[in-house]
Parts: C-alpha cells; structure tokens; sequence
C-alpha cells in the first residue's frame, strides 16, 4: 500500500440482510431474500417492505437519541460507530480537524412529519415539535455522527437520489486523496418506508407486485400459466428480482452503511486493518429525463468509463460487477446494455437489491460495502429471486449460490432518478 493510496479500513451496516459485515454478508451469500408484509403499509396496494425491524434505536443509542433523532439519523449514526470499532480507531486519540463525515441521503424518512401535519391542520401550531425541523434535515444525519464521534473536518450530505451513498464515498475519497483529511466517515442512510414515500414509488409504477396472475415476462412467456413449470413463475408475493424474465420492479427497504476511507500514509502509520483500496470514481449526468435513464444508458457508460480510467484499470482488469440492478424492466436492460459495450463480456455479475431491497440513498453505500466483502473473500454472493433468467440481458449474473471468483478489482455502480451515475471500483487490499 502506497502513501496515496485510499485505504478502506471499516465497514459498519444496519439492513434488513443484517448488522455488522459479518451479519449482512452471510445474508447475502445465502441468497435469503429479506422482503416481508409490512403492518405499517397494509392500507396500501404495496404492503411489502425490507424494513430493518432488528434495529432497536432506544438499545442501540439510548432513550433520548431514539426519541431526538430521525430514523435515517439514528440508522446512520449506528452504523458509523460500527465502522469506527471495527477500523479499530479511537476518536479520542485523532486529530478531529482531519476527521471528516460525507452521507449520502436521499430524503429524510418523512414518517415524523406525518403527526406534526395533523396538529398544523387542526390548527394547533404551538403543539408542533421543536425538533420537527432539525431533526428531519438530510444534514443531521452527517451532523449527529460528527458530534457524538469528535469529526471538525468537513461535515455535509450529497443527495443525488439513488446514487447519493456512492456519490458521497467518491467525494470523501477526494477529500483523502487530496490531502484535506487522514479519514472520513462516509456512506449512505436512508428509511424511505412512509406510508407517503411508498405510495408515491407506488404511482410510478416501479414497485413489484409480485402475484402470477396474468405474469407476461420481457420473453413473451406467460409465467402465470398453470401448464408453465413452477421454476418459471415468479413469486407469488412481492420481491425484488433482477436480470428475471418475470421481474415488476423493487421491493423498498431501509439500512445505513459506512465505509471508513484512510489516507495510506496514516493506515500504514497506526497498522491499519485494510479491507480494500479505493482506485476509481466516476459520475455523470444522463441531461435526459426525471425519472427515465437515458435508453441507450450514454450517461452510465460514462460515469462507468470515468471511474475505470480514474482507476487506471482497463475493462478486462475488472472481475466482478456488483449493478445497480433494481429489477424494473427497462432498468435492467439499460444496465445490461452499458455492461456489454464496456465489458464485452462481462465479468460475474450479482444484484444486492434481491436481498436487502431498494435502499434508495442508502444502497449505494451498502453495495460498495458488499464489493468491498466480495474482494476480501474473493467471492460472489448470488442474486436471489432468480429463477427464470431474461434470455435478452447476456449476462453472466450469480445465482443460487456463491460462487468463489479470484478477483483483483471489481466494480459497483448507482444510478438515480435526475440523471444522476456514480461508479467506484474497488481492489484488493
């Protein structure tokens, strides 16, 4: 490991798939899929979620931090402290002006709104919460963990929709590679599980149904008919099934991941655990429409090509592609086709979002933390729900179990509603 490298040193995870790297990645690597009938959501058409119900705020952080704080804060704030014991870093002895936090955050959960709403309405504004405003700011999140750990180095969120966790891990490795600090704390949190956030994805149409009634797959196969083999219907509940000829969308979830970035000089100066390195960052506008990628995925393909130069890598020193893959049908075709024309034939391929669900801000930064544990054990984690694979997307996705592949550097990718691309690429530490 050289002086300028970015070192990886920490991961900290709260998802449905788990706590903790150990946790989450024996989740993955058993393709146990974590979608479940959500209580909260039953009035809805979608009442299916990849909630992290485990995660118990007021054990975790105590009863007035889980009182306080927002729940994309409390997640964020956990899976920090996570990361910073298991980088075996000590906030007392650092130098807290070269400690920064960059999160990404998608929104604020809107869940602790919906209660201030209602007394707004029925006109008592006085019996509004003092901490309706601060604590659902999408800042808090990176503000709390900068608190309650002692960082006074640069402290803010990005917010680029689904891309905003890798976003941010590419904008705190520039702050290491340029000197500005020795660590940050970086990642993604999120809990988009409102009852209104989830009818809004409802409306456009990307959640899955799941059901096999009338299940026309992207082959022209009718999955739900009785006379076709049972491998090939897709569930009959709910679930996340990317690169499926049956695939109708997403399952949401909610989780925070945090990544440990270290200049080399100060890992190699303390021992450092090094999980990984952090080579490559690439980000693009696709300029074409709110919630569409562009067709012919150009923006993709350049936030892809971006963040392999950056690396110095070429496309064949890439061995493992963890997509974006939210299994909506136009989504992962567009994915596909960026996979092809880089790759040419691609290298192994797995789909996290199978299993911990769509994480929005937050997956991101749970996919490059599960990059990150596939370079270490030098294996793929297989993408669940697949059973029927979409004969037109020609790649060579994981599936049913985990598979080991020697690897040196491998790649994940987030795309977002606005156009937004964020790619890192990840080697061996």
């Amino acid at each position: 490991m050289r002086a300028d490298d970015v070192a990886v040193t920490g991961l900290g995870l709260v998802t449905a798939a788990g706590t903790g790297a150990g946790e989450f990645w024996r989740t993955l690597c058993a393709g146990r899929p974590t979608a479940r009938p959500d209580p909260a959501l039953v009035a809805l058409p979608h009442t299916f979620s990849c909630r992290a119900d485990h995660f118990d705020p007021e054990r975790e952080l105590g009863g007035r931090l889980s009182r306080r704080l927002d729940r994309f804060t409390q997640l964020g704030l956990s899976a920090a402290q996570q990361a910073v014991l298991d980088a075996k870093l000590d906030p007392g002895s650092w130098v807290p002006e070269r400690v920064g936090v960059v999160l990404g955050v998608g929104s604020n959960s809107l869940e602790r709104y919906a209660p201030e709403f209602h007394r707004l309405a029925a006109g008592r504004p006085t019996k509004i919460s003092p901490y309706a405003l601060p604590r659902s700011v999408p800042n808090m999140a990176a503000g709390e963990v900068a608190i309650h750990l002692g960082c006074r180095g640069p402290n803010f969120v990005t917010s680029s929709a689904c891309a905003s966790g890798a976003t941010a891990i590419g904008v705190a490795r520039d702050l290491v590679r340029s000197g500005t600090c020795d660590v940050v704390l970086t990642g993604g949190t999120e809990s988009g599980l409102a009852p209104m956030a989830v009818a809004g994805f409802g409306q456009l149409g990307v959640l899955s149904r799941g059901g096999t009634e009338g299940a026309i797959g992207t082959d022209g196969a009718d999955h739900g008919d009785p006379s076709c083999e049972p491998s090939c219907r897709p569930p009959c509940e709910p679930s996340c099934r990317p690169f499926d000829a049956t695939r109708d969308g997403f399952v949401l979830g909610e989780g925070a991941a945090v990544l440990v970035l270290e200049s080399g000089a100060h890992a190699r100066a303390r021992c450092a655990p090094v999980r990984a390195l952090l080579r490559g960052y690439g980000a693009s506008a696709d300029a074409h429409h709110a919630t569409a990628p562009h067709p012919e995925g150009r923006g993709a393909e350049q936030a892809v090509r971006s963040a392999l130069a950056d690396a110095g890598c070429a496309p064949g020193d890439i061995h493992h592609v963890n997509a974006h893959g939210t299994a909506t049908v136009v989504g992962d075709a567009v994915e596909t086709a960026v996979l092809r024309r880089v790759f040419g034939e691609p290298p192994p391929v797995t789909a996290a979002k199978s299993v911990t669900g769509h994480v929005l801000g937050a997956s991101g930064a749970i996919e490059a933390a599960a990059t990150v544990l596939s370079l270490q054990e030098q294996t793929v984690p297989p993408t669940a729900n697949l059973v029927h694979p979409d004969p037109a997307l020609d790649l060579d996705v994981v599936a049913g179990r985990p598979r080991p592949v020697p690897m040196d550097a491998a790649l994940t990718s987030s795309f977002g509603f606005g156009g937004q691309n964020a790619v890192l690429v990840f080697t061996a530490g």
